[in-house]
C-alpha cells in the first residue's frame, strides 16, 4: 500500500535537495539542475515544511545537512536510484520479447539464418524462435507472431511485407553428360526432380522460355534440400532458387544444367496479422527485414 499523499514529496524537490546536500550549495545545484537559485531554494524550503524537520543549514555560503537530513538524503539517494531503474526497465521492456517466427525452411537456412547475427546484434533484447511451416495457418490460433509466406499476396487478414522474388535455375551433379545444355530441351531427356509445393515449377519454367514439350515426372520432394542433395548424387535435375543453389555450386557439389533462369512463380513475404497490434519485437524485426531487402536490391548481399 502507498503512503498517504502528504507523506510524499514531490520528485522535483528530492532531486534539488540530493543535488543540494552534494553539492553543498543551491546555486551548483540550480545549475545542474537547469534552474534558478531561488527556485531550489524554495523546493528544499517547501521538503522541509511538508516534513516538519530541517535538513539543510546554512554555513557561511554554503548548505550543510542537518543529523535529519544527512539520514534523509542516503534514503532519498536510493529511491531515486531505485525510480531511475524501475524507469529505464519499462521502458526497455516495451522494446524487449520473443519473436516467435513461422519460417519455410530452405529460405530460413539460406537466406534467413546467415543475416540473423545481424539482427541480434542490433537487437539483443529480441529473442527470436523459428519454426516450419510450409502452408498458410490462422494466426487467431497459433502461437505465431508472424510467418514467411512464398507465392502472392493471398494470405487473408495479414500484413504484407515483400522481402524478394524466388528467381530459379536448374542445377545436376557436376558429371552430367553433356551439361549445360546449350538447347534446354536436352534436359527433358533426363529424371526431372520435383517439389511438392511447386508442382507445375517445370512446366511454368519451360512455358518461359517457349518450350512446349511437357516436363517428364520424376522423384517428388517436399523439400529444396532434400531435392538438392538427390541432384548431388545424380539422380536428376532440380530446379531450386538461385538463393539455395549458390552454396552448392560454388563448393562444386552441383553444376549448372542450363545457364538459363527465369522468375519462379511468387514471391517471398514476412506476414503477421491485422488484427492485433504489432508488438515491439515485431517492429523491429520488420524495420530490420526492409533494410536487408534494401540492401539486396541495390546489389549488396
Amino acid at each position: 500500500m502507498i503512503a498517504p499523499r502528504r507523506y510524499l514529496p514531490s520528485v522535483s524537490a528530492l532531486l534539488a535537495f540530493e543535488a543540494a546536500a552534494r553539492l553543498g550549495s543551491a546555486t551548483r545545484a540550480a545549475t545542474e539542475l537547469s534552474l534558478t537559485q531561488s527556485a531550489v531554494s524554495r523546493q528544499i524550503k517547501t521538503l522541509e515544511e511538508q516534513l516538519g524537520v530541517t535538513l539543510m543549514a546554512r554555513q557561511g555560503r554554503n548548505l550543510v545537512l542537518t543529523e535529519t537530513g544527512s539520514d534523509y538524503v542516503r534514503e532519498v539517494r536510493d529511491v531515486l536510484a531505485r525510480l531511475a531503474q524501475a524507469s529505464i526497465t519499462a521502458r526497455t521492456e516495451r522494446r524487449t520479447g520473443t519473436l516467435t517466427l513461422a519460417i519455410l525452411p530452405a529460405f530460413a537456412m539460406h537466406w534467413l539464418a546467415p543475416r540473423l547475427g545481424n539482427f541480434a546484434a542490433a537487437h539483443p533484447e529480441v529473442t527470436v524462435n523459428l519454426s516450419t511451416r510450409l502452408h498458410p495457418f490462422s494466426f487467431a490460433t497459433s502461437r505465431f507472431d508472424a510467418a514467411i509466406h512464398f507465392g502472392h499476396e493471398d494470405w487473408p487478414g495479414v500484413h504484407f511485407l515483400p522481402l524478394m522474388p524466388e528467381t530459379v535455375v536448374p542445377v545436376c551433379a557436376p558429371d552430367l553428360d553433356g551439361a549445360p545444355f546449350d538447347d534446354p530441351r536436352q534436359m527433358l531427356g533426363h529424371p526431372l526432380l520435383h517439389l511438392e509445393t511447386r508442382p507445375r515449377g517445370w512446366a511454368r519454367w519451360l512455358a518461359e522460355l517457349e518450350i512446349k514439350e511437357s516436363a517428364p515426372g520424376g522423384m517428388m520432394f517436399d523439400q529444396f534440400a532434400t531435392m538438392a542433395q538427390a541432384a548431388i548424387h545424380g539422380l536428376g535435375i532440380a530446379l531450386l532458387p538461385t538463393f539455395v543453389a549458390e552454396p552448392y555450386l560454388r563448393e562444386g557439389q552441383l553444376a549448372l544444367a542450363s545457364t538459363q533462369t527465369t522468375q519462379s512463380i511468387g514471391s517471398y513475404y514476412l506476414v503477421w496479422p491485422e488484427d492485433r497490434p504489432t508488438p515491439p519485437a515485431l517492429a523491429a524485426f520488420c524495420d530490420w527485414l526492409a533494410g536487408q531487402t534494401e540492401t539486396l536490391a541495390a546489389g549488396g548481399e
